[in-house]
């Protein structure tokens, strides 16, 4: 202990110092979800003036960031991002931010044969008495970056949980260049969002599907949420765990007895995940808790290792389909919204997995500023919308008028079954396009 207590020391540095070694050109790895740098943020905002062409990696922002203020132009700083949060998406529509398409599973490797970093700044807990800083809610791809960065920084939060692995959870003080004591600078809270009348009907739908036993991951939003919630109060039994972000409705799973895990063929028991964020109700939940484990993006997100799991589900949101099934959950047109995270990835392992199952859960329509509603269920894809899900990998799809399976399907079958869940005011104008786009069948024709 005293030994690594002495190269403590040695490496304690004030924020302004860390953020000396930035140098102009230089990449940094820099915060990832609830895994902020607050006091380096600032000491690198100071700097702003003398800094040109700093590249920022990073992701699902929970707060704002003083190097995005400082540099509202992006003369200094660019912020390069690899899924959008809700203050992501504010910097890309000031023109702050550029998105890195990605395939979540396979961001590590992105880091170690693709991406340049220079330094790697990372929020952690405080040290233990072996020498390790924990990565507490978030573990995702900070082992690949700390491989990869020639000067690593870490910023201590003494409010930060302590995660239990898996592995790739933690850096010693032995590979660490510069250390900064951040303080009590608690943890992002991220109540989740309410959920309407919709989602709690498209949950319904999902949830007359699950069986005790089932491995769940659910995706981010209102409607996994309302989900999370109607499991929560539902008879269901011995559920595991295998997913990409742990949320709050998780616990509330744990909390009234839905969870044991013992079914599961891989991680029996554990509650696996790789990114954490959501109230301190799961923050608490998570610090020193031996049956959650988080691991790296490559080893939960992996199609392979999650499918060794059985009754694999997969639940998550889109925001468009067209006939053929194809599914963008990243774009309104060109618009980025979110990324694509690790939707792909589940959506393979659970069909994969002996006895899974994967949704694609959407309310049929949206309404913009303007009170005007659209379909979410279109002919082709809106101009410049990205595909998420190539339709042969798309197995159910909900929304709030049904469920459908387009494993197997040919497309007017696709065609016909999609239509059947859209919204009743704009099935006609389907039926008609689907005619003129030749996928809807003779007999079929109105």
């Amino acid at each position: 202990m005293a030994e690594w207590v002495k190269e403590y020391q040695s490496k304690l540095v004030s924020p302004e110092k860390a953020a000396s070694v930035v140098k102009s050109g230089d990449w940094i790895g820099y915060s990832y979800g609830v895994n902020t740098v607050p006091a380096l943020d600032r000491a690198l905002a100071a700097r702003a003036p003398e800094l040109h062409d700093v590249q920022l990696l990073a992701g699902v922002s929970t707060r704002p960031h003083a190097v995005i203020m400082a540099d509202p132009k992006g003369e200094h700083f660019t912020w390069n991002c690899t899924h959008f949060s809700v203050i992501d998406r504010k910097y890309y529509d000031m023109g702050r931010a550029f998105y890195v398409p990605l395939k979540y599973s396979e961001v590590p490797r992105y880091i170690r044969d693709n991406v340049r970093i220079d330094i790697l700044m990372v929020q952690v807990s405080p040290m233990d008495k072996h020498g390790n800083f924990n990565l507490g809610p978030t573990i995702s791809h900070y082992r690949a970056s700390a491989d990869k960065a020639k000067i690593i920084i870490v910023e201590i939060n003494e409010d930060m949980p302590i995660a239990h692995g898996g592995y790739g959870h933690y850096l010693h003080v032995s590979e660490i260049d510069y250390i900064v004591e951040g303080g009590h600078t608690g943890m992002p809270q991220i109540p989740s969002e309410s959920s309407d009348e919709i989602d709690q009907h498209i949950a319904k739908y999902v949830l007359e599907d699950l069986r005790d036993g089932d491995c769940l991951q659910l995706g981010i939003g209102t409607m996994p949420n309302a989900l999370g919630q109607q499991i929560a109060q539902s008879n269901l039994k011995d559920l595991g765990i295998h997913t990409e972000m742990l949320v709050d409705s998780f616990v509330d799973m744990v909390e009234n007895g839905q969870i044991s895990g013992k079914k599961k063929q891989i991680d029996p028991g554990r509650i696996v995940y790789t990114f954490a964020g959501g109230t301190q109700k799961l923050y608490d939940f998570i610090d020193n808790n031996p049956q959650v484990a988080g691991y790296p993006v490559d080893y939960t997100n992996d199609r392979v290792i999650a499918s060794f799991n059985d009754n694999v589900v997969s639940i998550n949101n889109a925001l468009e389909i067209d006939l053929t099934g194809q599914v963008c959950s990243e774009t309104i047109g060109h618009r980025m919204i979110s990324g694509a995270g690790g939707q792909l990835d589940f959506v393979d392992a659970a069909y994969n997995s002996n006895g899974g199952r994967s949704y694609i859960c959407m309310a049929s329509t949206y309404t913009d500023s303007k009170g005007k509603k659209y379909s979410r269920i279109n002919p082709l894809l809106t101009l410049g919308a990205v595909v998420t899900d190539t339709r042969s990998t798309v197995q159910y799809v909900v929304t709030e008028y049904g469920k459908v399976n387009l494993k197997g399907q040919t497309t007017w079958q696709r065609a016909e079954k999609l239509i059947s869940i859209a919204h009743p005011d704009f099935r006609e104008e389907l039926i008609r396009e689907a005619q003129r786009l030749n996928v809807w069948r003779v007999s079929g024709k109105r």
